[in-house]
């Protein structure tokens, strides 16, 4: 395994992370494969674990601190998120100081921390003044409950400018990272927000890679959906908006490359995005321990240049398109 530092911050995490969005808890037998993926995670390497306050309605949380709790911290880099609703009242969502203060002593508590390595601001919240979500983000960390925080999706490059003019202003704890969206179908941020990215600094801890199971070549254009799937839920919009004949057949092509170079189309989606500079890690799901081992592989993995250029003329257009699930 590799390491990156966070944009100019100290701190290094792992080129791949393991993230806890689609970890299924429903069942004992279910959380015992989870259990033995997180531990596989951090002996293969990984120090970067991402969780979030809503995910599996904070049970996410409680097992991955639970987990984690077994291996020194000093050696772990933890995130959670703040955002989205974690109960029925009128301030349990969004970015208010209060809603955010709040949450993060709820996920400091679910994870048995004492602090947290990374915190985002899961969303924007278009209901609170920038300025207080900015000024309570930057108390966290003068508090030492955050060490770093950050932003995720909907904090595009004039919102961060925004951010940044406030920060200086008021002498704030500056942003360090930002959790987008990136893969090779949906590579919006390479317009504007990697080059405002790399005038502060800030690092990107980037998610999706597999654009939700499409770059794994499980999906064959004109063949059935493979039973058990995501696409094989009515309900699962995200995959089956993005499976589309023309994404299929950049699939089929981009598993050309990847067998020429002995790898495949997983490993090498994975790997495109780390050749980017300004990616400090790839944040992967992983539902068993072989898929764990085969994103693993993607650390370190180098596309040479002729490579690189093929699969640009293979995307084409996806450079100027963005994909809404």
């Amino acid at each position: 395994m590799k390491y990156r530092n966070i944009g100019k911050a100290g701190i290094k995490i792992s080129e791949i992370a393991l993230g806890s969005w689609m970890t299924d808890l429903k069942g004992g037998s279910k959380e015992d494969i989870a259990k033995e993926t997180v531990k596989l995670a951090y002996e293969s390497g990984i120090n970067f674990f991402d969780c979030a306050d809503a995910y599996s309605d904070g049970a996410a949380e409680q097992f991955l601190g639970k987990v984690l709790k077994d291996f020194p911290r000093k050696e772990l880099v933890i995130s959670s998120k703040v955002y989205f609703p974690t109960g029925t009242g009128v301030n349990d969502r969004g970015l208010s100081r209060k809603h955010i203060m709040e949450n993060c002593n709820q996920s400091l508590k679910n994870m048995q921390l004492d602090y947290l390595d990374l915190y985002y601001c899961h969303r924007f919240d278009e209901n609170t003044d920038i300025e207080e979500t900015l000024r309570a983000m930057s108390d966290l960390v003068a508090q030492g409950k955050v060490l770093y925080y950050g932003v995720s999706e909907e904090w595009g490059s004039a919102r961060i400018e925004e951010a940044q003019k406030i920060i200086d202003k008021l002498g704030l704890y500056p942003i360090s990272v930002i959790q987008p969206q990136y893969n090779m179908i949906d590579r919006y941020i390479e317009h504007e927000i990697m080059g405002t990215c790399r005038k502060y600094g800030i690092g990107i801890t980037s998610f999706s890679p597999l654009a939700q199971g499409l770059l794994t070549g499980k999906y064959k254009k004109g063949q059935p959906y493979p039973e058990g799937s995501r696409a094989t839920h009515q309900a699962d919009k995200q995959i089956n908006n993005l499976l589309t004949d023309d994404n299929l057949a950049i699939v089929d092509e981009l598993t050309k490359v990847a067998n020429d170079l002995g790898t495949n189309v997983s490993i090498l989606s994975m790997a495109w995005i780390l050749q980017h500079s300004e990616i400090s890690c790839v944040i992967a799901g992983a539902s068993n321990s072989s898929q764990l081992e085969n994103n693993i592989k993607a650390s370190g993995f180098v596309i040479p240049q002729d490579a690189m250029n093929r699969i640009e003329e293979i995307l084409g257009f996806k450079r100027f398109e963005r994909h809404v699930g």
